[in-house]
């Protein structure tokens, strides 16, 4: 068998199926957001992350305080509390969070990286 027969045979061979695993972040966040015009708005939010490894999850457990950090810095960064209310504005917000949490995984050399931030609950009260 040559080098490209194997290479072949190698990509039809069938994947191993996925996995979904959620990893809540408990408890929820709760912080205040806005500008710096003295007008207190505040964020709850709980979030999951989801991780498509069953390797994730004890990386995320173990990293939890420092990942935890990292979304509170993030939601206290806000300013912008008309976009936080958008769906487009949560989108993004989910987006940094995920490159935020991977980023923490791979500064700590887990070889892991989870595939998505749920916002399971997010309220803005202003």
């Amino acid at each position: 068998m040559s080098a490209n027969e194997a290479a072949q045979a190698a990509e039809e061979k069938p994947k191993a199926p996925g996995i979904t695993d959620y990893i809540a972040m408990e408890p929820s966040f709760v912080t205040h957001v806005g500008g710096a015009d003295g007008k207190l708005t505040y964020l709850k939010a709980s979030v999951s992350l989801r991780a498509s490894q069953k390797t994730t999850r004890p990386a995320v457990e173990i990293h939890m305080p420092r990942l935890r950090h990292e979304l509170v810095m993030l939601f206290g960064e806000q300013t912008d509390t008309d976009a936080l209310t958008t769906m487009d504005g949560q989108q993004a917000l989910r987006d940094e969070a995920a490159l935020r949490i991977n980023k923490v995984l791979e500064e700590q050399q887990t070889g892991e990286a989870i595939t998505g931030v749920l916002l399971t609950e997010f309220v803005v009260q202003k």
